[in-house]
Order: C-alpha cells, then structure tokens, then sequence
C-alpha cells in the first residue's frame, strides 16, 4: 500500500502519533516528522519500560523534541511476565524470543495502541497514523514490513489508523546523520558503542551492548541472572546473560 501525500492527510484531519524509545530511530524519526506534520497534529508517545529502561531515556526524549511526552505504562512488568510464562508453561522458554516477543506486545504496544484509542476518542478524532521508527537495515522481518500499512487492530467502522515507517528505508549512518542536522546528540549509551537501545538487557541485545548495561547497571544485572537461575531458563536461547555479557567484554579487550 502506497502511502498518499501527508498534506492530504492533515487536511483530512490526521493526527500522527510518534512511538519513541529514545533510540537513535525513533529521535531520527521525529526529527523527520516534525519537517512535514504540523506541530498540533503530532502526539508523542513512549512505552515506560519501568526498571528495565536505561536510566536517564525519559529525559533524553524530552530534551529532543518540542512537544509534550505522554508516558503510558503497562499493568505488569518484565519480570513478572517472565515468572507468569514460567509458572504457567514449565515446558517452554520464559523468556521471550525472537519468535515470540512478548515483550514487544504486552509491554510496548498494547499500552501505545489503548492510548492512542482513548485519545482519538478524546479528540473526536476520525484518522491517524501510527508513526514507527523501524528499519529495514535491521533484520529480514523489518525489511518486509511495509513502510505504509493500515492498522488492522486500531481501525473499525469509526475510525481509520494508518502504520508508517518513515525512515524504513535508511541506513544507520544515515540515521546517526539526521540526528547531527538536527542539531542533537543520540543518547548517551550509543557513544559507550550501543548498536541498540531497549531495554537495558534486550532479547536482540549483541555481546557488547550487553556488556554494556552490565556496567552500567550491575544491580540488574543481578536480578536477571537470579530470575536464570530462579525459571531455569537463560536470557538467550542456549546461553546465560553473564556468558554473552563476558563476550561483549573479550571483544573490548
């Protein structure tokens, strides 16, 4: 589905809602936004992760953009969703993993989806883009996602959500570059060598940057690895938090 022309969207009325992490993508994203969207028709939104956020994110994403920062939370947390699947399915990782990212959905986007269903409703609002910072750069599955799609899940007989993608296309260079025009710096973590920033200990989290977090915040480091021990299954599949965290740290030697 090709997406139509933003201008013809805002003049039907849409309201972008920018999903933001506090990544370099979704600070890349923004920036892009804010150049062909009226300043009243964008919305920030941003998942709170809770104690598994990199400490300092929320007030980095309020330092970048020039808009108000709505926060919405999810009613559990990562360690309690990962204790719930180890209770109810013995027989299965509790962790969530590529196949099945949970944590995407229970703590991410289902919050984001019933905030922007409550304000539509607020605003008497009839249309709205989803706004999204992922890359197809970043795996096989992102690179076939659409960059202009309509939201099943949002839309029903009284109104019309739209997902986009708008910096699907570009590269990590690219994205870093944008965010130097813009006249900012991405967040702190990046500059310690973070090729992603999530959850501090992130399912997709590469050795270094997990060796990162574990210097950053060894107290949850420790509670990661007592929740290993406490299900009996590892972070990664066949592989412990400390073993990919003493990894990232053999590659910095």
């Amino acid at each position: 589905m090709e997406p139509p022309d933003i201008r013809t969207l805002v003049r039907r009325g849409a309201v972008f809602y920018v999903s933001h992490s506090g990544g370099k993508d979704s600070q890349c994203m923004y920036a892009r936004i804010r150049r062909c969207v009226p300043h009243e028709r964008i919305v920030v939104v941003h998942a709170d992760l809770g104690a598994v956020e990199w400490r300092g994110v929320q007030e980095h994403i309020r330092g970048t953009i020039a808009h108000e920062l709505h926060v919405v939370r999810a009613n559990k947390t990562f360690f309690d969703m990962v204790r719930h699947r180890a209770a109810t399915r013995p027989d299965v990782p509790a962790f969530p993993d590529a196949g099945r990212r949970q944590c995407t959905s229970d703590l991410k986007r289902n919050p984001i989806q019933k905030f922007i269903r409550g304000d539509m409703n607020a605003r008497g609002a009839t249309l709205a883009v989803s706004c999204m910072g992922l890359r197809a750069e970043e795996s096989e599955s992102r690179r076939r996602k659409p960059a202009w799609n309509r939201n099943a899940t949002l839309s029903n007989s009284r109104r019309t959500v739209y997902d986009w993608l708008p910096i699907h296309s570009l590269t990590t260079a690219q994205v870093f570059g944008e965010i130097r025009r813009a006249g900012q710096q991405p967040f702190r973590a990046y500059a310690a060598g973070n090729r992603r920033l999530s959850c501090v200990f992130c399912i997709f989290g590469c050795a270094g940057d997990i060796a990162n977090g574990r210097r950053e915040r060894p107290e949850l480091y420790q509670e990661y690895r007592n929740l290993e021990r406490e299900t009996g299954w590892t972070l990664f599949p066949g592989e412990s938090l400390a073993d990919r965290a003493a990894a990232g740290e053999k590659q910095r030697a």
